[in-house]
């Protein structure tokens, strides 16, 4: 005889109680912890050897075709993608509110509709006149998509498995949809994990490439259960800072093709545009010579942005607790280039408040920074120049050694392309591209030595 279970879910890890207390045990949230559907439990052992059905088992050297793929038609947004979206495919993309997901979306759903495609907008949050309004806003009125306002997935999916399946489907979003196979309000982890599920068996069974759009919490990662990054097959995360006018579209996961792909765009009057030069975006006036600013090739993916570091010491009087600030880089590895600085090479920034700065909002995760921010700290430290046709980069160790980092010919090639002749990267370096002179460091000191013009 079958017998109830009580079970009580947390909104923001996923990790499931049977009884009900204010501070969830896994991720410390206080007031997370919700009663969901009951489970029932059958006493009777499960017979092994049947009840189901035989599946069809292939080898690994079976021939298969590539995933056919469908151009949205906006260049970046197929970069982030890996070359387009896939047929059959599942897409979360989550983002800050405003922040520019369901414009878009909406663009690129005007646009494949525009080449003759089938395509369904289905908004969970509002109603059609406002999306209707929105791409009239935008100069897609006249656009043939297939518009709803729906929650219901049950609703949804019966409408459209009537007639061709669509080409694309969006999802406006998934934490405001509601499946009548369980219980539970919408948003709740129960609820998106079940309605996320029947999208995506949907877009298998019939091919068709499904986006979903999340919320993300407080802290910047998607909000409901970890498992949907999991279900999906592509990850998108749509960065900015909404009083800057670029967005950054970044792939966190892709199973069609790489990670940490980048897309670049600018929020304009009519909607999203295209930043076919990201370079530019982030490199201030580089006419004059100012102290404490370096430029940095950085990597995104297959594509190399160079962004201008900055650095500002203050020196403060004796007693004083010198304070350190970071925009759009990692603070303990502040720490750890100043610690080396003052251990291997003699600096003293122990009475001095230090700020770094990655311009235009731009952040970086890159070990190859490292020498790069050096040179903004020496620099601004020492109030010497560097040259504002160099770029720099390259991985500084605890020993104070310069490391080499990979893809040096990319970012030598981007560097040459906007106009800078001379690199300072490490020793290891073993070959240069044409048009940048090289020059190579096996030590930070030796770097130092340098900059403050001693050899």
């Amino acid at each position: 005889m079958a017998k109830a279970k009580r079970k009580f879910v947390c909104q923001q890890c996923g990790s499931v109680a049977h009884r009900w207390q204010g501070q969830c045990d896994e991720c410390g949230e206080w007031n997370s912890l919700v009663e969901e559907a009951a489970e029932t439990v059958f006493s009777a052992k499960h017979d092994l050897h049947g009840g189901g059905r035989a599946i069809s088992l292939i080898g690994l050297d079976s021939d298969v075709a590539l995933p056919p793929r469908e151009m949205t038609g906006i260049a970046e947004f197929d970069r982030a993608l890996g070359g387009g979206l896939v047929s059959g495919s599942a897409t979360l993309i989550g983002g800050d509110p405003g922040i520019g997901k369901s414009t878009l979306l909406l663009q690129a759903s005007a646009r494949m509709a525009m080449r003759g495609l089938s395509v369904a907008y289905i908004s969970g949050e509002e109603a059609a006149d406002q999306v209707r309004l929105r791409a009239r806003r935008l100069g897609l009125g006249n656009a043939p998509v297939q518009l709803a306002s729906a929650t219901s997935v049950r609703d949804i999916l019966t409408t459209l498995a009537n007639g061709p399946p669509p080409a694309l489907v969006v999802i406006d979003s998934i934490q405001t949809m509601h499946s009548d196979l369980i219980e539970g309000a919408p948003g709740t982890v129960s609820q998106v994990r079940a309605s996320a599920q029947e999208l995506i068996r949907f877009a298998k069974e019939r091919g068709t490439a499904v986006v979903l759009v999340g919320h993300v919490t407080k802290d910047g990662s998607i909000a409901g259960p970890r498992v949907l990054e999991h279900m999906v097959d592509t990850v998108l995360s749509f960065e900015g800072e909404r009083s800057h006018q670029y967005r950054i579209l970044r792939a966190i996961k892709n199973r069609f093709g790489g990670t940490d792909e980048i897309g670049v765009f600018s929020m304009a009057e009519e909607g999203l545009e295209e930043v076919a030069n990201p370079s530019a975006l982030f490199l201030t006036n580089r006419d004059e010579t100012v102290t404490g600013a370096t430029v940095f090739p950085a990597l995104e993916g297959t594509r190399p942005v160079l962004v201008e570091i900055q650095a500002l010491t203050v020196r403060l009087a004796s007693g004083a607790t010198p304070r350190r600030a970071v925009v759009g880089w990692d603070s303990g590895r502040l720490a750890m280039i100043l610690a080396v600085l003052e251990a291997r090479c003699g600096l003293s920034f122990s009475t001095c408040e230090v700020y770094l700065n990655i311009a235009g909002g731009y952040r970086i995760s890159d070990p190859a920074a490292d020498l790069a921010v050096a040179g903004a700290l020496i620099s601004a430290l020492a109030e010497r120049p560097v040259a504002t046709d160099a770029v720099l980069f390259g991985e500084i160790a605890l020993s104070g050694e310069i490391r080499p980092v990979s893809h040096t010919p990319l970012r030598l090639r981007e560097a040459a392309k906007l106009g800078f002749n001379r690199a300072l990267l490490p020793a290891a370096v073993a070959d240069g591209v044409k048009g940048i002179s090289v020059s190579g460091y096996r030590t930070l000191a030796h770097f130092v030595d340098h900059m403050l013009g001693r050899g």
